[in-house]
């Protein structure tokens, strides 16, 4: 299962694929935006921080599907390593999905909402699929369930495809896709240092490395003193 960051903020990056197993990275132009930065330098810092091998995905933002093969192909371009191009679930969205699959590149189909648009962007060959959680629970509606729906059609179909699912406001949520058998979350940074925390296991800790410290003085396995530990 894939565990994908969402963000531009290359220091925040840097932190959590220091810390974490992270996959990669996930960009649309509203994080981007955030950045105040040329758009090819955030990009370039988000790589320098993930390396080659991992997989950064990049949102179009042209409307027509001819356009946003042209798009596409500018950011291949630019961008090295394994690239993967975002393309909403519109009606051009996936006509430039078959297009990409014809030429051997991966896209993802973002912004999903129901689990027929997830069908057809599989069916064009999207690579991944990206229904927006918190969202449709705010249309409102059951994020969760549109998940499953999704995963059942990808496996009952034998779709090249995997959900990756985003647009998350609390850990539940990601509990709740992780049980269902999401493929894949991509997560704010916030949500995914939470992902660790539990006031129990911090306690736990600390009370192991007090009770060492007052048997023998230290707070470390490895004979500092050269007193037999």
């Amino acid at each position: 299962m894939l565990l994908v960051i969402d963000t531009a903020n290359a220091e925040d990056i840097k932190e959590l694929v220091d810390y974490f197993p992270i996959d990669g990275v996930t960009t649309n132009p509203s994080i981007i935006v955030k950045e105040k930065k040329n758009f090819l330098d955030v990009l370039e810092d988000i790589r320098v921080a993930i390396g080659n091998d991992r997989e950064l995905f990049v949102q179009t933002l042209a409307m027509k599907a001819e356009d946003i093969v042209e798009e596409a192909m500018y950011v291949i371009e630019k961008v090295p390593g394994k690239t993967v191009i975002k393309i909403p679930a519109t009606t051009e969205g996936v006509k430039a999905i078959k297009e990409m699959t014809s030429l051997g590149i991966r896209t993802m189909a973002t912004t999903i909402y129901t689990p027929l648009q997830g069908y057809i962007a599989a069916k064009a060959g999207a690579s991944y699929l990206t229904p927006y959680v918190n969202r449709i629970d705010n249309l409102p509606g059951d994020g969760v369930q549109v998940v499953r729906d999704l995963i059942q059609i990808v496996e009952k179909h034998q779709f090249d495809s995997q959900v990756l699912a985003a647009s998350f406001k609390n850990i539940q949520q990601v509990l709740d896709v992780c049980v269902d058998g999401a493929h894949g979350v991509t997560l704010a940074p916030d949500l995914i240092k939470q992902l660790l925390l539990h006031p129990s296991t911090e306690a736990n800790v600390g009370a192991f490395s007090d009770d060492w410290h007052k048997a023998f003085g230290e707070r470390t396995l490895i004979d500092l003193s050269g007193a037999k530990i």
